[in-house]
C-alpha cells in the first residue's frame, strides 16, 4: 500500500518563495510603468517579456502559498503602488540597462534558491524562473548589442606562457610594487561600477519625485554614496589605463511626478542594497590584492549602514513587511 506524505516547506524554501513573491510583485509594478511610457518597439518587446516573466513567477509563488495555507505576502500592487499617467522618469535605453542588471540579480537569487530546495514542486518552480531569466538575459543583451548600447567588460592580452606565482608580492596592495589587476578583479570592478551606475540613475529619479521628505533625503544620500563608490572603482581601473563603463545619469528626465509610492521606492533601494553587499562579498572572495579587499570591506560597511538607516525609516512609516522567521519560543512560554 502506497502512503502519501505531505512534505512541509523548509525554511530555505519558504524564504526563497517569499523573496520571489516580493521581488516579482515589485517588478510587475515597475515594468508595468515602463510599458506605459516606452516608445521604442524593440525595447518594448524586451520590457513586455520581462513583465510577463515576473507576473508568471508572482502567480506561481502565490499558488504555492495558498496550497500550503501560508499567508500570501502583501507585497506591492498596481492599485497601491503605481501612479498612472505620471509620465516618463527615465529613457527607453535606461529600461534596457535596468532589465539587464536585474536579470543578473535573478541568476544569483534563483540559482541559490534552486540549490537549497528539495521538494519537487519547488524545484520545478525555481527551475522555471531560472530558465525564464536565462531567456530574458539573452533577449536583453541581444537588443543592447543591436542598438550599440551594450558595454563589454575590458579586454586583456593573453600571456606568452603559463607561469606560477613565485613572490609574496602577488598579495600586496598597500605598499611596495603592486601587481597588475587580475582578469577576475577587473571583471568585478567593472560589474560593480555598472550596477552602481544603474542604481544611481534609478535613485536620482526617486529623489526627484518622492513625496515624503525622509525618502527624498534618503535617496539624495544614496545618490552620493553610489557616486563615491563609482569613483573608487573607476580610479582602480584608470590607474592601469583600463577604461571604466559609462554612467546613465543623463537618462533621467526632469519629471517631478512620482510613478510609484514612496514605499515601493524605499523597498526597491533596500533590495539593491542587499544585492550590492552580496556583489562586494563575491568580489572580495575573488580578489588577491589586499588594497582591493580593503576597499570592498569598507564600501560594503557603508552600504550596510545606509541599509540599516533605510530599514529604520521603513519601520517608522510602516513600509517594512516582515519576512518568514522562526517562532519566538521565549514569548510562547510566558
Amino acid at each position: 500500500m502506497k502512503t502519501e506524505h505531505h512534505i512541509r516547506l523548509t525554511s530555505a524554501e519558504i524564504s526563497s518563495l517569499w523573496g520571489s513573491y516580493m521581488n516579482n510583485s515589485m517588478a510587475v509594478c515597475v515594468l508595468g510603468h515602463f510599458l506605459e511610457v516606452v516608445e521604442d518597439k524593440e525595447i518594448e518587446s524586451v520590457v513586455r517579456m520581462a513583465f510577463d516573466i515576473a507576473n508568471q513567477a508572482l502567480e506561481g509563488a502565490k499558488r504555492i502559498f495558498i496550497e500550503e495555507n501560508y499567508p500570501v505576502p502583501h507585497g506591492f500592487t498596481k492599485e497601491e503602488d503605481v501612479i498612472s499617467q505620471a509620465g516618463r522618469l527615465w529613457s527607453d535605453e535606461f529600461f534596457l540597462q535596468y532589465i539587464n542588471q536585474t536579470a543578473k540579480s535573478g541568476f544569483a537569487a534563483y540559482g541559490m534558491a534552486l540549490g537549497q530546495s528539495s521538494r519537487k514542486d519547488i524545484l520545478e518552480y525555481f527551475n522555471g524562473t531560472l530558465q525564464s531569466t536565462i531567456d530574458l538575459n539573452e533577449k536583453v543583451k541581444g537588443t543592447l548589442l543591436s542598438k550599440g548600447l551594450y558595454v563589454r567588460p575590458p579586454y586583456i592580452n593573453p600571456p606568452q606562457k603559463v607561469s606560477f606565482v613565485k613572490k609574496q608580492g602577488f598579495l600586496t596592495g598597500w605598499f611596495g610594487e603592486r601587481k597588475p589587476l587580475l582578469g577576475i578583479e577587473i571583471a568585478h570592478l567593472f560589474h560593480n561600477i555598472e550596477t552602481n551606475a544603474v542604481g544611481k540613475a534609478l535613485i536620482m529619479g526617486f529623489s526627484q519625485v518622492a513625496r515624503n521628505q525622509d525618502s527624498r533625503d534618503y535617496f539624495a544620500r544614496g545618490k552620493e554614496l553610489s557616486k563615491k563608490q563609482i569613483e573608487v572603482f573607476s580610479s582602480l581601473l584608470n590607474e592601469e589605463d583600463i577604461p571604466d563603463p559609462m554612467t546613465w545619469d543623463t537618462d533621467v528626465t526632469e519629471s517631478m511626478n512620482p510613478p510609484f509610492s514612496d514605499k515601493l521606492m524605499m523597498v526597491h533601494i533596500s533590495f539593491l542594497n542587499a544585492v550590492g553587499v552580496g556583489n562586494y562579498g563575491l568580489a572580495m572572495s575573488a580578489s588577491t590584492r589586499r588594497d582591493l579587499i580593503a576597499h570592498f570591506v569598507r564600501l560594503a560597511a557603508e552600504i550596510g549602514q545606509y541599509a540599516e538607516d533605510g530599514a529604520n525609516l521603513m519601520i517608522k512609516h510602516s513600509w517594512l513587511e516582515e519576512p518568514p522567521q522562526s517562532a519566538d519560543r521565549e514569548k510562547l512560554t510566558r
